[in-house]
């Protein structure tokens, strides 16, 4: 059995999904109204996964997850809207180490908790096979996170960080192109990567993380307001510049394509043929249709599933190069083992080490 521990300040979405857990026959059900009662039961309990709301009273979801993190580990899975209020602080949640996330259904929730009912129980169960996140300076994060919210500074106004460059080469042609594929625990991981590269980058990134198109812009901003390198949403056909890292629009697919004789990250809707968007697998392919294998690197990060892991093998086989993410440091090894066992990672590498071996494989 499953220990699970439920967290919300509303009797109603309590009991759907309590419900929804206990239909399964395989969870054992534990609830907690606000995070006082979660922080108690986290250790009493000790459950296997946590889901927390992100807004409750007497303590919130950010301030009982930081407690729990420091405390007494567990995997979490934060319980969120889709508003921008909502993405910001679920971004906040994963950062401080919390598994994934789910969106709370829109309008009346007896209506419509049969929306989020599969994907809450496979994030739940994923989350339970997950590897917390206990490195990276947690308890200083926290305390950064902490010192941040009492401040009441916006995450998404956070100053960019002092001594960012234009790259040496923006203005001439792009000499190749670094592919990130990225799932469950991608935000924690990008965040560890991109503030490591130096502003002069020499390659554009772009970024294919799984998420609902309303947090994408929202983590972008994020990223940007912490890394040298400037970090944007690709909203719109956007001609590839070295040092610029592109986010793919959340339910939606990035690809690589040529406008006006350049090189172009461009939006395009979402491939009913492909499980996951944005779809890592069509995000390395586009590019290998316009880049030489030799000139593109791809880095596959933590993330449950195999999406993209049948392109980057191709890619290492043409001639390319890759990283994958080791188990070691990933939440879920599940995109990066599917590379590895496809025989198509040329490293395996804990993601402390990943932005120097980008560096070294892009000058």
């Amino acid at each position: 059995m499953l220990k699970i521990l439920i967290v919300d300040d509303s009797a109603l979405m309590r009991k759907f999904m309590a419900e929804i857990f206990r239909f399964e026959g395989d969870f054992e059900v534990s609830i907690a109204r606000n995070g006082i009662e979660a922080l108690a039961m986290a250790h009493s309990v000790a459950p296997d996964v946590i889901t927390l709301d992100v807004n409750m009273p007497e303590m919130d979801g950010i301030t009982c997850l930081s407690r729990i993190m420091v405390e007494c580990p567990k995997p979490v899975v934060m319980v969120s809207s889709l508003t921008s209020q909502g993405a910001e602080v679920t971004l906040q949640a994963l950062s401080l180490g919390a598994v994934d996330f789910i969106a709370k259904p829109d309008g009346t929730v007896s209506l419509h908790i049969d929306q989020i009912r599969a994907a809450l129980v496979a994030k739940v169960r994923g989350a339970a096979k997950a590897r917390v996140r206990r490195s990276l300076n947690l308890v200083e994060r926290v305390r950064h996170e902490a010192r941040v919210a009492s401040a009441g500074a916006a995450t998404a106004t956070r100053p960019q960080p002092a001594g960012r460059t234009a790259p040496a080469a923006a203005d001439g042609p792009v000499r190749g192109a670094v592919l990130i594929g990225v799932s469950t625990g991608g935000p924690g991981a990008i965040e560890t990567i991109l503030p490591r590269l130096a502003g002069d980058f020499a390659w554009p990134i772009l970024i294919a993380q799984h998420m609902p198109e309303s947090f994408t812009g929202v983590f972008a901003r994020r990223i940007n307001g912490l890394s040298s390198i400037e970090v944007t949403e690709v909203a719109k056909p956007m001609a590839l510049r070295a040092g610029v890292a592109y986010v793919g629009r959340g339910d939606a697919d990035l690809l690589v394509g040529m406008r006006g004789g350049e090189l172009t990250a461009i939006p395009v809707p979402a491939s009913s043929k492909h499980n996951w968007h944005p779809s890592v697998e069509r995000l390395v392919c586009s590019a290998m249709e316009h880049v030489e294998p030799q000139r593109l690197l791809g880095v596959m990060l933590t993330g449950m599933g195999d999406d993209g892991a049948h392109a980057m093998a191709d890619l290492k086989a043409r001639g390319g190069r890759t990283i994958a993410e080791s188990e070691e440091t990933a939440v879920v090894w599940g995109m990066p083992g599917e590379l590895v066992k496809r025989g198509g990672a040329s490293l395996v590498l804990p993601l402390q080490r990943i932005a120097d071996q980008m560096g070294r494989w892009t000058n």
